[in-house]
């Protein structure tokens, strides 16, 4: 019989677009890892996956895969707006460990009904916040969270300069009421990183932001899209720590896609992250490499690394190596090994603070995350 250790992971896929597909790509690289069965109802999107997992065959439902006897572990990739009605299902059928994309869902409505899903699930749900793993940034937290360099960080600023939205199956990533908003669906990564990096929880939060150029010579059915495409978010924690997120989405000629820097009384640590490789112009020459650059303020004197990532991985997907690096451990808990890293109650509160911070962004006014609709008392 096999062990704990040694018996193969079998997948079943709900979801497989852009990132769907990255993830077979990276599932295909795990020793003892397959993939049995696919759920993605766009025909072009499912000819796409069936290619990259060859041996996987096409459901008819998300039910199909859930109950299959050679399933024993899933992956939601589906729409934001899919999560939360895709996860209930499945905890009525058959809960299975499950490996979630961010965000986790797109309402409040939705993480107050998610925390409680949550508890009663008995199995394990990992969030897949890809950027902790990043090469540059995992080295960033951990110098952080040593304190050797830094001591005890009191700034954190995290800067994305990118690429707008790409286009997705149906184009339901222009709307905030499929997406959660800008600033849950793409940023609810940075405010998991924050929690991570100051390991404390948020307060307070204001942001200021706005639609400029992004999408807006676009025409839908449903109106001209709504999504932010810059913004600034600060957001107190209870450690007395402060975060600062600056978002531009019109930027893509940086020659690194995040910069985020800790400041403490000892000194300061950054990382700069290029974007995705492809979108790199050949005429530049070779992709930049990640970097993390530590500077004491004594002796002073800035140290300059480069944190490669291992080719293999950097080319199976846009997120610098770290959607592996994610499986490998989400893969170990499956066979028995290690712990959930990124719990749903971390994957709710980022939607929580991203929604805060619509919400903020909305009003002018900045929200009180410790009383009242947004409170993150109650999500574990």
């Amino acid at each position: 019989m096999a062990t704990p250790t040694t018996r193969q992971v079998r997948y079943g896929i709900i979801g497989c677009g852009m990132m769907g597909q990255e993830h077979l790509r990276n599932i295909a690289l795990l020793p003892g890892a397959s993939v049995s069965g696919i759920f993605e109802p766009d025909d072009t999107m499912a000819a796409a996956s069936l290619a990259l997992a060859p041996g996987a065959r096409r459901a008819a439902s998300l039910a199909e895969v859930v109950t299959a006897a050679d399933v024993d572990s899933l992956l939601i990739a589906s729409p934001n707006f899919r999560h939360a009605e895709q996860l209930r299902e499945i905890a009525a059928l058959r809960p299975l460990p499950v490996l979630l994309e961010k965000p986790a869902c797109t309402s409040l409505a939705d993480v107050r009904d998610l925390a409680e899903l949550g508890r009663r699930y008995q199995a394990p749900i990992w969030v897949a916040m890809e950027y902790r793993y990043m090469p540059p940034v995992a080295r960033l937290a951990d110098e952080v969270h040593s304190a050797l360099n830094t001591g005890p960080v009191t700034m954190l600023t995290i800067r994305e300069h990118r690429f707008p939205f790409l286009v997705k199956v149906g184009d339901w990533n222009r709307f905030n009421r499929y997406t959660g908003g800008t600033l849950v669906e793409k940023c609810c990564h940075f405010f998991d990183l924050m929690r991570h990096m100051t390991r404390s929880e948020p307060v307070r939060i204001y942001a200021s932001a706005s639609v400029a150029h992004n999408h807006l010579d676009e025409r839908y059915a449903e109106g001209t899209p709504d999504i932010l495409d810059n913004a600034y978010v600060v957001v107190d924690f209870a450690g007395g720590q402060r975060a600062l997120l600056e978002l531009c989405m019109f930027a893509e000629g940086a020659r690194y896609q995040e910069e985020i820097s800790a400041v403490g009384p000892k000194g300061k640590v950054e990382c700069f992250v290029p974007g995705p490789g492809r979108f790199w112009p050949p005429h530049q020459g070779e992709p930049p490499v990640p970097r993390v650059v530590i500077s004491p303020r004594a002796p002073k004197g800035p140290r300059e690394l480069d944190v490669p990532v291992d080719p293999v991985a950097l080319a199976a997907g846009d997120h610098n190596g770290s959607t592996l690096y994610q499986h490998q451990r989400f893969h170990a808990v499956v066979r028995g090994q290690g712990s959930v890293e990124v719990a749903l109650a971390d994957g709710l509160a980022a939607v929580l603070m991203g929604l805060a911070a619509q919400e903020s962004a909305r009003t002018g006014q900045a929200i009180d995350l410790t009383r009242g609709e947004f409170a993150l008392a109650g999500l574990r």
